[in-house]
């Protein structure tokens, strides 16, 4: 199997694991769009190494202007899920710091 046809055939199961996460609705907002940003450095980087083929007659991972404005949007989609996900532990951490108040508070009455 060629390593084009891999690639292709890899898009579905991502596919359906964006369907899962979006249909579970337990996925912070700003990490699920980096999850969807993902399929943007994808479409992105396909025509940049068509690009850097015909064009350079190299691929795409030898042209460094290329590879890096490819690559950008791969940074961005991680930054972009971790900020979601950190966003929720902060949340999280908070809830847990009223929740300790409440029980202290709740101590010292007795």
């Amino acid at each position: 199997m060629s390593k084009e046809t891999l690639f292709a055939l890899s898009l579905f199961p991502y596919l359906g694991f964006l369907w899962f996460l979006q249909r579970s609705q337990k996925v912070p907002k700003m990490a699920l769009m980096g999850f969807y940003l993902l399929l943007l450095f994808v479409a992105i980087t396909i025509p940049a190494g068509i690009y850097a083929e015909t064009h350079y007659q190299t691929s795409l991972a030898n042209v460094d202007w290329l590879h890096g404005s490819a690559e950008f949007f791969l940074t961005l989609s991680n930054i972009f899920v971790v900020l979601g996900f950190r966003q929720v532990v902060i949340e999280k951490e908070k809830e847990n710091k009223v929740d300790k108040i409440s029980i202290s508070v709740e101590e010292e009455k007795k």
